[in-house]
């Protein structure tokens, strides 16, 4: 009765949610089960096997190395836990020959903790379902984490339903196991999966990951990477990126010459995996500069913060137009909701008039924290318009006291691009505005002048370091957390002649690389002695990482 009431609540997510966006072309299907599937006595596992792509790709790899279909028989086991999803891949199956216990209609979790330690494999293949914290069935969840539980991992609220199913699969491997699966591409840089990355890194002694420049689910903007691990391997121990154009090309690639081709050393540790794009000169430089004492994180001389949340930006978010229309002048105060309303390095009052005379929303209504009949007529009025049309139903607003006070009004030292297109930006405020949550908002904590921090910030080592310690989805955006601003690497400038106005306006004409030009060479050349070589190598590692996202933009 759990198993079909569970089952019931997953066929109730949208269908290609569950499936981690869309079924697995062919293309990758057949790839994987070539590249894990050598042997023909290897026992193969597909954990969440769907309607049967990799099931059929896998009878095709055995009967390439001559196994026939009577020899078939317990060398594949699918799960799937979808009754109809199931029934297609035991059809699909059928036509080789196989009976329908080759596809089991259950949960994985559950089969394999009732399978007592005697469930093992030498290949595992798949493509597990992305499937959000919320959306997992809880009594499935529940035997899902007491597994990593016992495994000495501690999975929590943020833990996508892909991870159990890879490392508990991988659990299951032979000593000389492999596994081959298709897995998000926020493995490498999402905090979640740290504890993930440390896993696989000390499981396997050979990780290749393929990846493709251009999205292969482009629909749902998810980029994916093909995980292909092995264990115990004698020989070439380490991890290697090999970066596609597209699926096409995966037909041309030789297996054998892949597992002779070079590999990087492996670190056992949280770091993003972003830095396994690069060449191994650029990861040793990367490694050099986070041990040099000189050069400290953003968090040495800066608090990040995100910013404001109204809880309903239609209703506290104003033009100019409307502030004028329902009469709130003095009822508002200034604001910033976009990084483009940001032109240079500093906003000033004259950036926010011109922001608000382009009628964009720039006025956050705050009228006083006080009773609403104490309010003047024009706040109420706006207020009761609010209400007339639901805004304070929401959860930001119904909680609070006064359902028409934004919380955390507070104006920042300088503003720090949360989602960075083109380049990061540290932007100072010279005026009292606030940001709403698609800017975060700096506090300095330090003596060190807000100019020369600004100016700091437009290197070629920074925007490196910003590359690796963002997370980008596969929209070509570049995202931050606080923290992982104040991780970044911000060598300080010391004295210098740098003009900042002339920095300033050289940012608003889009200047970016003649900017760069002119910090580097006082700051990284000049002050801390990098050659120009190692600068030029930042300065690539930076144009790589920023042009492989970007190269995801639809």
């Amino acid at each position: 009765m759990k198993i079909k009431m569970a089952t019931e609540i997953i066929e109730n997510i949208d269908s290609k949610k569950l499936r981690g966006g869309y079924y697995t072309p062919q293309a990758i299907t057949d790839f994987i089960c070539k590249w894990a599937i050598t042997k023909p006595t290897q026992k193969v596992l597909e954990p969440s096997c769907g309607d049967g792509n990799f099931i059929e790709s896998a009878i095709r790899r055995f009967k390439e190395l001559g196994v026939s279909e009577k020899n078939l028989f317990g060398l594949i086991k699918g799960i799937e836990l979808v009754e109809n999803e199931a029934n297609k891949s035991k059809a699909r199956a059928a036509k080789y020959g196989l009976n329908s216990t080759t596809i089991l209609n259950t949960d994985f979790f559950n089969y394999i903790s009732n399978a007592n330690g005697e469930a093992h494999f030498d290949v595992v293949v798949g493509n597990p379902p992305f499937i959000r914290y919320q959306n997992f069935p809880e009594e499935h969840r529940e035997v899902a984490f007491k597994m990593m539980e016992e495994m000495n991992l501690k999975p929590n609220k943020l833990t996508n339903i892909w991870v159990p199913f890879l490392v508990i699969s991988a659990s299951k491997l032979n000593r000389f196991g492999k596994l081959a699966m298709v897995i998000p591409a926020e493995l490498f840089q999402v905090k979640y999966a740290a504890e993930t990355r440390v896993f696989l890194s000390k499981f396997f002694s050979r990780i290749t990951i393929v990846t493709f420049k251009k999205l292969v689910f482009a629909d749902i903007q998810q980029e994916i990477v093909l995980m292909l691990c092995e264990k115990d391997v004698t020989t070439n121990k380490g991890i290697r990126v090999l970066e596609l154009n597209n699926l096409s090309e995966l037909n041309s690639i030789e297996v054998s010459k892949v597992q002779k081709s070079d590999v990087k050393a492996l670190e056992h540790s949280t770091e993003k995996w972003t830095k396994y794009f690069l060449d191994e000169t650029e990861i040793q430089l990367l490694r050099k500069i986070k041990k040099d004492a000189r050069i400290k994180p953003c968090s040495h001389i800066m608090e990040v913060d995100v910013g404001i949340v109204t809880g309903r930006n239609e209703f506290f978010m104003l033009s100019k137009e409307l502030v004028s229309k329902w009469k709130l002048k003095g009822h508002t105060t200034k604001v910033v909701s976009k990084s483009n309303h940001f032109k240079g390095i500093v906003f000033s009052e004259e950036d926010f008039e011109n922001n608000s005379d382009d009628n964009c929303p720039a006025h956050l209504f705050l009228p006083e924290n006080k009773e609403y009949s104490l309010l003047p007529k024009v706040c109420r009025e706006y207020i009761a318009y609010g209400e007339e049309m639901g805004f304070n139903t929401g959860y930001k607003c119904r909680i609070r006291k006064n359902w028409y006070i934004t919380p955390s009004m507070w104006s920042p030292d300088a503003f720090v691009l949360r989602q960075v297109g083109d380049y990061p930006k540290l932007i100072l405020n010279k005026t009292n505005a606030s940001s709403t949550d698609t800017i975060h908002r700096v506090r300095f904590k330090t003596k060190v002048k807000p100019e020369n921090i600004a100016l700091s910030y437009l290197n070629s080592l920074t925007f490196a370091f910003s590359e690796i310690l963002g997370r980008s989805y596969g929209g070509g955006v570049l995202t931050f957390e606080p923290t992982e601003i104040e991780e970044i690497p911000l060598p300080l400038l010391g004295t210098h002649k740098i003009d900042f106005k002339k920095i300033d306006t050289l940012i608003r004409q889009r200047k970016i690389e003649e900017v760069m030009d002119i910090i580097d060479k006082e700051l990284l050349i000049k002050q801390l002695k990098f050659s120009e070589s190692e600068v030029q190598m930042l300065r690539g590692i930076w144009k790589k990482l920023a042009g492989r996202r970007n190269g995801r933009k639809n």
